[in-house]
């Protein structure tokens, strides 16, 4: 059980997540050992002082939820958020650069992010519910060009979440080369297993606790 408490980034991604809140994020993931938070960029600064020495990391979010931002105004945001405290990356794409076939666009747009976090680790959310099979294989592949660390399914906040199939279609597409996270409806021990079985490297869920046998079933926020 303690191997599986460092796959996952324990996450509160919720618009109207509280300090309160926060704080019990926080506390759970150094209580448990989790490989991260994730959070929204303002929370950074109060879980950098929560977290303090711990082997936690810090996760946070750019370009969340939808992808559409300017590639410059997410490289700045990485930039400021790292200096906050950040040392993993989870960024969205620019889905529509992706439905329109422009995948030279969206390989530049992951490595600027990647360039700003200076060797953080940095994870390419896919959306994956809104992407085809063909799709996810050339955003992979784009990811894996802009030597970016991980490629991650889901923000949780689409019209859908991870699916095995999804997770090993990106395993398959990038091999050893990158590392796959699932995100969004992993709620149960079952679900993290068969995510972790298709391919998965690190999951990203609010029902952390539920999957390590804490407690009962979490909120379905994430």
């Amino acid at each position: 059980m303690e191997k599986l408490n460092k796959y996952i980034d324990h996450t509160l991604l919720k618009p109207d997540a509280t300090e309160e809140a926060i704080r019990k994020l926080c506390l759970e993931a150094k209580e448990n050992n989790f490989a991260t938070v994730c959070l929204n960029p303002t929370h950074i600064k109060l879980a950098k002082s929560l977290i303090g020495s711990s082997k936690v990391g810090i996760c946070t979010v750019i370009g969340f939820p939808l992808g559409a931002g300017l590639s410059s105004v997410k490289a700045f945001e990485t930039r400021l958020c790292i200096d906050l405290g950040a040392n993993e990356i989870d960024m969205v794409i620019n889905i529509g650069a992706v439905k329109d076939g422009r995948f030279e666009d969206v390989t530049d747009d992951i490595s600027e992010v990647v360039e700003a976090a200076s060797g953080r680790t940095v994870k390419v959310i896919l959306e994956t519910c809104l992407l085809t099979n063909d799709e996810i294989i050339e955003a992979c592949k784009a990811a894996l060009k802009a030597k970016a660390h991980f490629v991650k399914t889901s923000t949780g906040f689409s019209t859908g979440g991870a699916t095995v199939e999804a997770v090993k279609l990106m395993k398959e597409t990038v091999g050893d080369k990158l590392l796959v996270k699932a995100s969004g409806g992993v709620r149960s021990y079952e679900d993290a297993m068969a995510m972790i079985e298709a391919g998965a490297s690190r999951l990203g869920t609010s029902s952390s606790l539920a999957i390590v046998g804490k407690e009962g079933p979490a909120s379905k926020g994430y």
